[in-house]
Order: structure tokens, then sequence, then C-alpha cells
């Protein structure tokens, strides 16, 4: 008797099938975290040489070396876990695979955002150790910031990183599409970690209402480049 073809995963089940590859792949190879973790606690150590350490460095300068540090460590996460899948044809054997187009992006969010949460690890205590900033009684606001932030930055880099895939200049060419369509994101985030990090200085509580914009701003933000991402990626791997 032939064979009746297996049945195509759900959406939940496909997405966590793309993100068990990718985060499978990371555990083997360790190149992504790494790479990307070494880049961003660079760039906070730089920042911190460049600039004196004290009250007004901490609220003005250690905002924008942590998101820069973030915000280029992910280029170099999604130039890297998109160069997977040109090898060996594995993004032409998820095309031709029964699962829905918007479950490889989502799954493929999903482990940007893993990898991109590990760096962070590092990298913000580190931020915190060079400019003398207290975490404790910052460190549920912040990781709130942090998430929303991360969400917007691996939702919009895996959409645009899919897009850029199959250039040769893909990580120059990712840069310079992504980071304007990332500023709102990011300069919210700053202005949110700043508020955070003006009370850490100031021995203040972190008052949420100083947040309510930023955070309203990152929630809209990261619900567009998600509703994009489930709605455009399998136009833009047509194409």
């Amino acid at each position: 008797m032939p064979r009746t073809p297996a049945a195509a995963p759900g959406f939940a089940r496909a997405s966590a099938i793309v993100l068990a590859k990718d985060f499978a792949i990371e555990l083997a190879t360790r190149e992504i975290v790494t790479t990307a973790g070494f880049f961003a606690a660079l760039v906070a150590i730089l920042a911190s040489v460049a600039f004196e350490t004290g009250p007004e460095t901490t609220t003005r300068v250690a905002p924008g070396a942590l998101w820069l540090a973030i915000a280029f460590a992910s280029v170099l996460a999604l130039g890297r876990t998109w160069q997977r899948e040109r090898e060996e044809s594995a993004l032409l054997g998820l095309l031709v695979s029964p699962v829905p187009r918007a479950a490889i992006w989502c799954g493929k969010a999903a482990g940007v955002l893993v990898f991109m949460t590990a760096v962070e690890v590092v990298v913000v205590p580190l931020v915190a150790l060079f400019f003398h900033v207290d975490l404790l009684p910052i460190i549920a606001p912040l990781a709130v910031v942090m998430l929303l932030g991360t969400v917007g930055v691996a939702a919009t880099g895996t959409l645009f990183g899919a897009m850029t895939v199959r250039t040769r200049a893909r990580e120059l060419l990712l840069a310079s599409v992504l980071f304007p369509l990332l500023s709102p994101s990011l300069i919210s985030s700053v202005g949110a970690t700043r508020e955070i990090f003006y009370a850490a200085a100031s021995g203040q509580a972190v008052d949420m209402a100083e947040l309510r914009d930023y955070l309203f701003l990152l929630v809209v933000f990261d619900a567009v480049a998600i509703a994009g991402g489930l709605t455009m990626f399998g136009a833009l791997l047509e194409d």
C-alpha cells in the first residue's frame, strides 16, 4: 500500500522545530553567542575607558553604551544565523518542507531572541560594573525594558535578514537597512534605560510612570514588527 504523506506540523510545533534546530547548532558550535558576546563586551569596555565614570556618565553614557553594544552584536548574530541557512542549501530544505513560512520566521526570531538574551546576561553586568550601577534595586524594570527592546530587534532583524540572505555584502546591507528601522525601538530603550540608571545613581526607586511612554512605544513597535514578520516573511522569501 502507498504510504500516506505525513501531516504538516502545526504552527507552534513547526516553530519549535526550527528553534530547536538553531539551538542544537549553537550548542555544538557556540559561535553566535561567543562572537556577539565578545564584541558587545568590547564595546562596553571601550565606552567605559573613553569616558570618566561618575553619576553623570552613568545616566548619559551607560544607556547608550549598553544599547549600542546590543545593536551591533545583534547584526553579527543575525548575519551568522542566516549564513547557516545558505550553507549546503539548508534554506531550500526549509522552504520545501511542510512548514508554514511564518513558522520559519517565528522559530528563527525566537532563536535570535535566545542568543541575544544570553549576550545581554554577560553585557548588562559588565556595563553595571564599569559604570558603577547598582543592579539589584533596578533589575526588574531593567529586565522588562531589555526584553521589550530585544524582541523588537529579533523580530525586525529576522525579517530583513531573510531579505539579505542571498546578497554578497549581506552584513553591510543588513546593518544599513536594519538600524534606521530600529531607531524608534533603540531610542525608546535608551530613554527608558536612562531613567532607570538615573534612579539607581540617585538612590531612588524607579518610577514606572516615567517609563510609561517608553514602554508603550516599545510594545507598539514589537507588535508591528511581529505582525510584519508573520505576514511578510513568506513574500520576502519568494522574492
